[in-house]
């Protein structure tokens, strides 16, 4: 093949791989005017291309970004400071009838003939459909559109072999292109997309029934190191000389699929919390009158009769339900923080101090080492966390042994590590300790470490569980030091 007719398919594919691109395409000057404003941008703003082709593309903006856009653009130009150039995110767009809507923006820069232009891809998140682009220049033009798009693009033929994998395909997957070139696909697809990816090319060519094409889905990628990731992915349907090729637009959605996950785990906790206060305030109550009601009982009963012992046996048992009851209160709704500098020694020396007179801690050893600056929390808090790091760490020695707390402090955080010598936690399930209401003892309602977990993040500290090779278990505490010098301590 010469040079002339290598050169022309090469345009050919890459004019091509912009025609089936789903994405609305606009490419404007460094005035920001509009130069090419593609089909698919036509259907998603409202406008056709004469009426916006020399117009500033901040007719397609709604405030703030409208009146930011040109400044910006020209601050760039002038200190080469990106805010967007290079990346992606989500903004809001403003149709022809006056409507907004939510889009991603990915922004990318190239030169034509020494003149800097500057390459949008929308990507439409109210429809989330695919929208077929055309994008008409030079060759030139095409190569750097593709080159510096944001979304990893991946060309492949009818035998699913790759032609074509531009730089963020090379980011997010971690191959480079020599890497993939003439390479089946299905290398990018864990199971079971990889075992069904051939027989569904195979059958759209022979049938015509498409799934993906034409349109748009998540699926699931596989990078070079093993590991998966959640994508969106768009796939159009071209032919360079006769020859059936398919384009890929891969938009990478670790981090929605992330933000997702949090929310949802927030809203269970919510709901946890919600459940567990109708609880606690339901027994709360009637806990109390049947405790006064049978200390009444007992005033009238000689001390040494065996129906005082049975009543004041009744007592403690209501009282330990009530601590039960203050776990609920404080797990449903736990109290804001009050922040101030605070002198961990000296709380960590008192909160022992309280522990003394309780039977569970009353037969350990507790050894503090080393200082640290104060930190910036609210001591309450912190003693209740401390607690109950103390009364496990002995529950889990059955009342004996030692348990070693050290302070250290660098890098503006003070950690404060508890460790005990008790059997240590089975490792199929360390990964549930921070779980609410779920626990290993006989006893207990199992929102000790979580309820810890909720206090010391909420105060920007950070809380986890270790695991020594020779056995017990740490729990290390981090909190940020405080910036002033007037500690409290208890």
């Amino acid at each position: 093949m010469s040079s002339d007719r290598a050169s022309d398919r090469a345009g050919q594919v890459l004019a091509a791989i912009i025609d089936s691109a789903v994405d609305a395409i606009i490419v404007i000057d460094a005035l920001g005017r509009i130069e090419t404003f593609n089909h698919a941008a036509e259907r998603l703003f409202g406008y056709r291309e004469t009426e916006v082709v020399g117009r500033n593309v901040t007719m397609l903006m709604p405030s703030p970004y409208r009146e930011e856009h040109d400044g910006y653009l020209a601050r760039y130009l002038a200190t080469g400071e990106a805010k967007i150039i290079g990346v992606g995110r989500e903004v809001r767009a403003l149709r022809r009838d006056g409507t907004i809507v939510p889009i991603h923006l990915s922004v990318g820069e190239m030169t034509v003939d020494g003149e800097h232009k500057f390459t949008g891809i929308v990507h439409d998140l109210s429809e989330r459909v695919a929208l077929e682009e055309k994008l008409r220049s030079s060759e030139e033009r095409w190569r750097s559109i593709v080159e510096s798009a944001v979304d990893g693009i991946v060309v492949i033929d009818a035998q699913g072999q790759i032609e074509a994998f531009n730089p963020a395909a090379e980011r997010l997957f971690g191959y480079t292109e020599s890497e993939v070139l003439g390479r089946n696909v299905t290398l990018l697809m864990p199971p079971p997309y990889r075992e069904e990816h051939d027989g569904y090319l195979a059958r759209y060519l022979s049938t015509g029934e498409a799934h993906i094409i034409g349109i748009g889905r998540e699926v699931i990628g596989l990078r070079r190191d093993g590991t998966t990731f959640p994508v969106h992915l768009s796939v159009g349907e071209m032919s360079v000389a006769g020859a059936r090729t398919f384009t890929g637009i891969l938009h990478d959605l670790s981090a929605r699929v992330s933000l997702e996950a949090r929310l949802r785990e927030q809203a269970s906790l919510v709901r946890l919390g919600e459940m567990a206060a109708v609880i606690a305030h339901e027994i709360k109550n009637p806990l109390a009158g049947i405790r006064g009601a049978v200390q009444v009982i007992g005033s009238r009963l000689t001390p040494e009769s065996r129906d005082a012992a049975v009543t004041r046996e009744i007592v403690t048992r209501i009282d330990a339900l009530n601590g039960l009851i203050q776990d609920l209160l404080l797990f449903a709704r736990p109290p804001q923080p009050r922040p101030r500098p605070v002198d961990v020694s000296s709380l960590v020396a008192t909160t022992i101090d309280i522990l003394r007179s309780d039977p569970v801690v009353a037969g350990v050893e507790i050894g503090v080492d080393g200082t640290s600056p104060p930190v910036l929390a609210d001591p309450e808090l912190l003693k209740i966390v401390f607690q109950n790091l103390l009364i496990n760490s002995a529950q889990a020695m059955r009342g004996k042994g030692r348990i070693g707390i050290t302070l250290k402090s660098s890098n503006g955080r003070c950690e404060v590590r508890v460790a005990d010598a008790g059997p240590g936690i089975p490792v199929d399930i360390r990964d549930r300790l921070f779980t609410p209401f779920f626990t290993t003892k006989a006893r207990g309602t199992g929102l000790g470490l979580s309820t810890a977990k909720r206090l010391i993040e909420a105060q920007g500290g950070a809380i986890r569980v270790e695991f020594p090779g020779d056995g017990g278990t740490t729990v290390a505490v981090t909190l940020p030091l405080a910036t002033t010098v007037a500690p409290v301590g208890a």
